[in-house]
């Protein structure tokens, strides 16, 4: 008989029903009915649960073992007794009665509890992580992003494309987040970093001559901590040469969409998967204030500066926006004018908190206006106010008045809030589009100087043309999108392959050719020898995760994580380096001088 197990915990079942078996696993529970001990015991397939009889010679022993306490346990395997099978466990119907058991690694007190869920805090849960991922919906969670992973792969080589590893140590690179550097120690002074994404490595494996490349790649990015983002995460990143937007599209989409149909309902709850129509960045913004937007959400923001442009309407606090070139943008919201003052006044101070000076609105009954705004507004403009919202009797609409940029963003946080205040989100679907056509560059609001607004490496819509015949801010990029309910999911774009192309698309970015030597010298030297149109994307693995999951956070899908600070509290890093290590970088720490304040001077 094998030394630890003959069966896994969750496998037993009736027809194995007087065989001896040996079990091996965790003490997930333990209960003492009348000096009859029965004991749950765990592993990563489920449950059995066992019995210690009250004339054990082992009884007295087995009682001092604690939970979370490893042991192997020899048995015969008995059906339950009529009444008291479980149906919610695959081994329900039966019990292991114990002959032998063997204390194979004692558990101390517990900082948190596995069996049960005791709102142990994110602190205790990260320091005692190996703990927290035995508890079963971790423990599935992370299981779902193994299979994820697989599935992802599997129709990656089903479509031909072969995996490579990209290095980890490079060279830093402008992706738009900070880069963590190691320093060197065979060369003083200087640098690597780890990457951002695999950007220019994948694209010379296209200029070597290999056609489609996949990877599951690490990616590192210093940012602030948030819920959906993590300094370190994982992505399917995808290159193809000899492509259009298009057939990416073709081939992508199905990987996607087969991914989530895979696991759309692994919580329970009945998911449909649907693609809609690609949609531009430009009607992006314009209809739902954001590029990522969450097309469950079925309010739709309309421009109604012309109403409040015109001579009749009196609202003077709009009037002074528009005049410096502000827009007023609107949400309707159907159905909601007979709703008490407390669903309107509720928004208006979620509006004073995200900074606003509230969220005006217009309620229509009886064909007419009401509300703090209505009475600004006559008749004929409530007309055409109607006629552009679409607005009909019982409805509101909400308005949100600043610079254009800023009135888009705020009106798309407005619509969320709108639609989530009437409970109208759609539910048991994911909703997938491509969004197209982003802006080559923007204009950075402190610097005043144009800069790229999102990947540098994308071939300008136009190419060379556009680059020195338009308005830098009027140019747009061979670049996209994958959104799904208000996630961006993937980022990608048709790549720009021409050094000539490279070195003026970088230079309107303010980069010399110095620079642009210095830090891309080795694609742009490639891009010499003849490369291919090609162009690729990447999918976000952990928000795959996260939204199959259902989980709001993406440390509740990660096996081993940072806090919000970037602090492992198991590992205890980042940690102080010593002397020695110092020595041989080539380094020396000079921390943060701490300012004092005037009243610590003073006091």
């Amino acid at each position: 008989m094998h030394a630890y197990r003959t069966h896994k915990c969750g496998q037993l079942t009736k027809k194995d029903e007087g065989q001896t078996v040996k079990l091996s696993g965790w003490i997930h529970r333990k209960r003492d009915h009348g000096g009859v001990l029965f004991i749950d015991l765990r592993d990563t397939t489920g449950l059995t649960q066992c019995v210690v009889d009250q004339d054990s010679p082992q009884l007295q022993e087995i009682e001092k073992w604690r939970p979370e306490s490893v042991i192997t346990i020899e048995g015969r395997v008995k059906a339950r007794h009529p009444g008291t099978e479980n149906a919610k466990m695959t081994t329900g119907d039966i019990e292991v009665y114990i002959d032998n058991a063997i204390l194979q690694s004692a558990a101390d007190v517990l900082p948190l509890q596995v069996a049960d869920e005791d709102n142990a805090g994110e602190d205790i849960r990260l320091k005692y992580r190996f703990l927290d991922l035995r508890r079963e919906g971790m423990h599935k969670r992370i299981r779902l992003r193994n299979n994820v992973i697989a599935s992802m792969r599997r129709r990656m080589w089903d479509q031909g494309f072969q995996e490579f590893n990209t290095p980890i140590l490079t060279a830093s690179s402008p992706e738009g987040a900070r880069d963590y550097l190691v320093p060197s120690r065979l060369h003083p002074g200087k640098f690597y970093a780890l990457p951002q994404a695999p950007q220019q490595f994948k694209q010379l494996l296209m200029v070597s001559g290999f056609d489609r490349y996949f990877q599951i790649a690490p990616c590192f990015r210093d940012e602030d901590g948030r819920a959906d983002r993590l300094a370190e995460f994982y992505q399917l990143d995808v290159e193809m040469a000899f492509v259009t937007q298009e057939e990416i599209f073709a081939t992508m989409t199905p990987v996607i969409d087969g991914v989530f149909k895979d696991f759309a309902n692994w919580t329970g709850t009945d998911h449909r998967v649907e693609w809609l129509p690609n949609l531009t960045y430009a009607d992006a913004m314009s209809k739902y204030g954001s590029d990522k937007p969450d097309l469950r959400n079925p309010l739709i923001i309309v421009d109604v500066t012309e109403v409040f442009a015109r001579e009749d309407v009196t609202f003077n606090a709009f009037k002074g926006v528009l005049a410096k070139g502000g827009v007023v943008k609107a949400i309707r919201a159907p159905g909601v004018a007979g709703q008490p003052r407390s669903f309107f006044d509720k928004l208006n101070d979620w509006a004073r908190g995200e900074g606003a000076a509230g969220l005006g609105y217009i309620q229509i009954e009886g064909g007419e206006g009401k509300g703090p705004i209505a009475k600004f507004v006559p008749a004929e403009a409530l007309a055409v106010l109607k006629n552009i919202a679409g607005l009909q009797d019982g409805d509101a609409i909400f308005f949100a008045c600043d610079m254009p940029e800023k009135a888009a963003k705020f009106a798309g946080k407005a619509r969320d809030r709108i639609c989530d205040d009437m409970g109208v989100r759609e539910k048991g679907v994911y909703k997938f589009c491509w969004v197209v056509d982003f802006p080559m560059y923007e204009m950075d609001e402190k610097s005043g100087k144009v800069d790229f607004s999102h990947n540098p490496f994308s071939m300008p819509q136009g190419g060379m043309d556009s680059l020195e015949h338009k308005n830098p801010l009027d140019i747009l990029a061979n670049q996209y999108d994958c959104v799904c309910n208000g996630f961006e999911l993937a980022s990608g774009g048709i790549r720009n392959h021409k050094a000539e192309i490279m070195e003026k698309a970088f230079a309107i970015a303010g980069y010399g050719k110095d620079v642009l030597e210095k830090k891309f010298g080795g694609m742009l030297n490639a891009f010499r020898y003849g490369a291919p149109p090609h162009g690729g994307c990447a999918f976000g693995i952990d928000r795959i995760v996260m939204l199959l999951a259902n989980e709001p956070n993406l440390r509740e899908v990660y096996a081993f994580v940072m806090n919000g600070a970037y602090e492992d509290q198991m590992m205890q890093a980042p940690s102080d380096p010593t002397p020695e290590q110092l020595r041989d970088l080539h380094l020396k720490v000079v921390m943060p001088v701490k300012v004092e304040t005037a009243e610590k001077k003073t006091a």
